[in-house]
């Protein structure tokens, strides 16, 4: 049987690993081995900050209506037990915006708040 080089296959695969490390910097984006290295190393850590991006972001709301509402006098779990009885349905991300954008109309929310208990 003859023998098959895979040159073009070959580099093709590595010119597109090179490409995708385009911004790395020394070695790593000139080395295909290294720049394969540090590629796989960087979509690992891609993927797991994908997912934990969704938990850093719900701490932060959750950070952000609780100073607001201690501004107001209360905490954030009264706030959030008050909306359920209150039967606001509105979400820990509108809550953070309306926190840091409109002060005015989360102390409304508030004063509703207030009123339902």
């Amino acid at each position: 049987m003859a023998r098959v080089k895979s040159g073009l296959i070959t580099r093709r695969r590595h010119t597109k690993t090179l490409r995708l490390a385009k911004g790395y910097t020394g070695v790593n984006r000139i080395s295909w081995k290294r720049a394969n290295q540090a590629l796989l190393h960087a979509m690992t850590y891609s993927y797991m900050h994908r997912r934990t991006k969704k938990r850093d972001f719900r701490r932060l709301w959750i950070a952000r209506i609780n100073a607001a509402a201690r501004l107001n006098g209360m905490s954030y779990s009264r706030l959030i037990s008050g909306l359920k009885k209150a039967g606001i349905e509105i979400n820990r991300k509108m809550l953070a915006d309306l926190a840091v954008r409109d002060a005015a109309a989360f102390t409304q929310l508030v004063d509703v708040v207030k009123a339902a208990n």
